[in-house]
């Protein structure tokens, strides 16, 4: 039988002595870079800042990297709010575009403190040009980021910049020689720390070692060991006796690389349900721009698919503290304006519909998604449950092609029992050795 699985409140937590230096740290003006492998508490941290620690005399631009992070989070788009487009013509058009843009200049100048959640997928070519338009908006063109405050947050072993353009036509400054090992190859990706404008900005630097997301101490030293790209005996040892064969009807959520497997699964196993589906529409309000990027990146989908049975996973965290974003639950009732969900703990939520917005570039809502905060869970991709605590999960690893890629999928879970694996392949688990050096020189 599952074990039960509450939902503690972030104001009775126990916080580990990293993060209690982290919280330190975030109150006062440093730039800080928190990091921390898969499950060491860097949310739990940050949503703990940003209902307790600002100064509410300050203005907060509230920044992830992805469109789908920043819904998440409820703030905007790194790319947005620095006007940096789709960064086509190299750093020095996108600095000479963005510095013209009246609105973009008011609001940087305006601004305080920029909270930039999942750093490692910003490149380093976004990284440079977002600085320059800082310094030169801002007026402050000595001081890095014009004197704006910059608190990070991501594990750059987890999910890389996406790589559209060969490194060194991406980055008009060269590394500096000195930020990484002279033996060293030329990295895989276009890593933002590995620019002179990491070092100017200084960071202070918290490392969350500890993993509080499981209590399994021996799959944790697993974990660690497979984030670091050591594909060790033991973790072959583990792996190899996780995999097994689950039937179809299996009551969790199987991980794939690729949308189309998940969708064909999702299908297929609403379609061996009694019952009638009952179809609910998203309403879309707002400019249409915007609801474009809506539509392509909220956690929820254009119709939801329901019938009484289906296995569904929440996709967000609830403000009462019920469930958090990767909760299953079972479909118990369907009505026009409220489903009720039976989570895997036994807790029944009536649940009624919430809505997601899209930012714009100055923070205010561009345009809406309401519907049931659901999505089927039988199948999920390994990007969209980056960030998710999942139950219980069986995850195929075979097709992975990304860095990081098979350690997130891996390390949803609370427990080695909650995992099984469909296949998996041992060069899933490399890691660019410019990752290694990097927080080999941080710790």
């Amino acid at each position: 039988m599952h074990a039960p699985v509450e939902v503690v409140p972030i104001s009775t937590l126990k916080w580990t002595a990293d993060q209690q230096l982290a919280i330190a740290k975030l109150n006062t003006d440093q730039n800080i870079f928190l990091t921390g492998g898969a499950g060491t508490g860097k949310s739990t941290v940050i949503q703990n800042y940003l209902r307790e620690g600002l100064d509410g005399s300050k203005t907060t631009a509230v920044l992830a990297s992805t469109g789908t992070a920043a819904i998440l989070l409820g703030g905007r788009t790194f790319h947005s709010f620095f006007g940096l487009g789709i960064m086509d013509g190299g750093v020095e058009n996108v600095v000479a575009r963005a510095t013209k843009h009246q609105g973009i200049i008011k609001r940087l100048k305006k601004t305080d403190l920029v909270l930039l959640d999942e750093i490692s997928m910003i490149g380093s070519a976004e990284w440079m040009a977002a600085e320059r338009i800082a310094r030169i908006a801002r007026k402050r063109p000595a001081e890095p980021w014009g004197g704006l405050r910059i608190v990070a947050i991501g594990d750059f072993a987890q999910l890389p910049p996406i790589v559209k353009t060969p490194m060194r036509s991406m980055n008009p400054d060269p590394y500096s020689q000195d930020l990484f090992s002279q033996e060293m190859r030329e990295p895989e990706k276009p890593w933002c720390f590995l620019t002179e404008t990491w070092q100017k900005t200084e960071f202070d630097s918290v490392n969350l070692r500890e993993i509080v997301r499981s209590h399994d101490s021996y799959w944790n030293e697993i974990l660690n060991e497979l984030r670091w790209g050591e594909f060790t005996a033991r973790a072959k040892e583990v792996l190899d006796e996780r995999i097994k064969k689950v039937p179809l009807e299996f009551n969790g959520t199987r991980l794939f690389s690729r949308r189309n497997q998940v969708d064909r699964l999702n299908h297929e196993r609403l379609h061996t349900l009694k019952g009638t589906v009952k179809e609910y529409n998203t309403i879309y309000v707002g400019n249409a721009q915007k609801v474009d990027e809506l539509k392509r990146n909220a956690p929820i989908g254009e119709m939801l698919v329901l019938k009484e049975g289906a296995l569904v996973m929440f996709r967000q965290n609830d403000p009462e503290l019920k469930y958090v974003n990767g909760t299953l639950g079972t479909i118990t009732k369907l009505k026009d304006s409220e489903v009720r969900v039976e989570l895997l703990n036994g807790r029944v939520i009536d649940l009624k519909p919430t809505s997601f917005n899209v930012l714009d570039a100055e923070g205010e809502p561009a345009a809406t998604a309401t519907n049931f905060p659901l999505n089927l869970a039988w199948a999920c991709t390994i990007h969209k449950a980056q960030g998710a605590t999942l139950d219980k999960a069986h995850v195929d690893l075979r097709g992975v092609w990304e860095h990081g890629q098979s350690y997130v999928a891996l390390s949803r879970v609370r427990s080695l029992e909650d995992l099984t694996l469909e296949g998996y392949s041992p060069s899933g688990f490399k890691l660019d050795p410019a990752v290694k050096d990097f927080y080999r020189r941080l710790t």
